[in-house]
């Protein structure tokens, strides 16, 4: 039995009373100011009104995944039980020919049963993929991918090609296919990745050397300005910003451009030191961009990581687990998980453990719904209390315990007291 959404709240329009006649020039000013703060595109939290539907009754939850081909009527019913939801890369592109076809398609089936579940459509800032109707045009682009030594174009594990993102004529491309896609009314927003291999000094410095990575990061902050621009303000905008380490304080300068960052590779460090302390300067970041009403995305793998991708993985940007085996008990990770998000979380943070992100039979926890997630949570009592590398904080219905050294997380749930 798949819980169902509350129905989204209504949004009264916005009136300004004027006194009088209000003079020409003064309206003029107004007109002037609101434009020039518009065009900035750094607001300092999302409006109310494009943002999920969010209760503190359940845990509150995020979908992140993609199937190339069409999803099955039971998918569309489980992915419209979700407050917030992005169609990955090559969705639907094998039964429709393409990734925008594909999440057109999975998008309106899912707005069909749940209206207000938020639709994000994902576009990668710097990796091009290969599945999208939008790459004919940028194909005729001249200098449109980077080129590195010994005119090596597939700088992305080797694989991929990555976007020259100080060629105005790749940068107008991207930003007319976020508006045209995001002018469909099912598509709520964008989803952009990839921004960490921006902001990381050191991804792609031997390839292409630091002036012109430094040039790429200064087109990817104008292209992303253009976006808002041209999607306009109703539209959601969450990007992979905050990392500890691998962008200006751990992202939270990064955030101000968007409505609000999805959170993954919180764990990447060289020891157990780093690790605990990383894992503590992460949800620092977490926490003050929830408080500050951001929209948080908190991701995590269910596995163990895979210490051996090597060189496709050399600046730690990416987030590679090995997936769960038949047989693995992954239910002391969730409860770790599950415990640091709750520690975290303000009103719009969303949470998402899973073995992967893409549906096939490997993917252990696809279509299913742990008991925690029908427990009643009720809000927070207040933010968490730390202790070193112990964190506790209590809800309404739920004690909360995390230790961040040991990777414990221990949730006592409360029933509910009965009138």
């Amino acid at each position: 039995m798949w819980r169902g959404l509350e129905p989204a709240p209504h949004f009264p329009k916005y009136k300004m009373k004027l006194i009088k006649t209000p003079s020409i020039l003064f309206l003029a000013l107004f007109a002037a100011w609101a434009l020039t703060a518009h065009a900035e595109g750094e607001p300092s939290a999302p409006a109310a009104n494009r943002l999920p539907v969010f209760s503190w009754d359940r845990v509150p939850l995020y979908m992140h995944i993609r199937k190339a081909k069409n999803f099955t009527e039971d998918e569309i019913k489980y992915l419209a039980s979700f407050p917030l939801v992005t169609f990955e890369k090559t969705t639907g592109s094998e039964t429709f020919q393409s990734t925008e076809d594909g999440t057109l398609a999975a998008a309106k089936a899912v707005k069909e049963i749940n209206p207000s579940t938020k639709i994000l459509y994902y576009r990668n800032v710097f990796v091009h993929y290969g599945t999208y109707k939008a790459n004919a045009e940028i194909n005729k682009v001249p200098g449109a991918f980077l080129v590195g030594q010994e005119g090596k174009t597939k700088l992305v594990r080797g694989n991929s090609e990555a976007y020259d993102l100080t060629n105005p004529q790749v940068r107008e491309w991207w930003v007319a296919h976020a508006k045209q896609m995001c002018a469909d009314p099912a598509i709520d927003g964008l989803f952009l990745d990839g921004n960490i291999k921006v902001y990381s000094a050191g991804y792609l410095k031997r390839d292409i050397g630091i002036e012109k990575k430094n040039a790429i990061l200064q087109g990817y902050e104008g292209m992303m300005r253009e976006t808002r621009q041209a999607i306009g303000p109703d539209k959601i905008m969450l990007a992979n910003v905050l990392r500890t380490g691998q962008s200006k304080n751990d992202g939270l300068e990064a955030i101000k451009l968007f409505d609000g960052s999805y959170i993954e590779g919180f764990e990447l460090a060289a020891n157990p030191d780093q690790k605990k302390n990383n894992v503590a300067r992460g949800m620092e970041a977490f926490q003050k961009a929830a408080r500050e009403g951001f929209i948080i995305a908190f991701t995590a793998g269910l596995s163990e990581m895979n210490t051996e991708e090597g060189d496709l993985n050399p600046e730690k940007t990416d987030e590679i687990r090995k997936g769960l085996g038949k047989n693995d008990d992954y239910s002391k990770r969730f409860n770790y998980l599950l415990a640091l998000f709750l520690v975290c979380a303000e009103k719009h943070s969303y949470f998402l453990a899973h073995d992967s992100y893409v549906v096939n039979r490997k993917n252990k926890v696809w279509m299913t719904r742990p008991a925690e997630f029908d427990r009643p949570l009720g809000p927070p009592k207040g933010p968490a209390v730390q202790d070193g590398y112990i964190y506790t904080r209590e809800f309404a219905h739920a004690k909360v315990r995390l230790d961040i050294e040991n990777e414990v997380g221990e949730i006592e749930w409360l029933e509910p007291e009965k009138n």
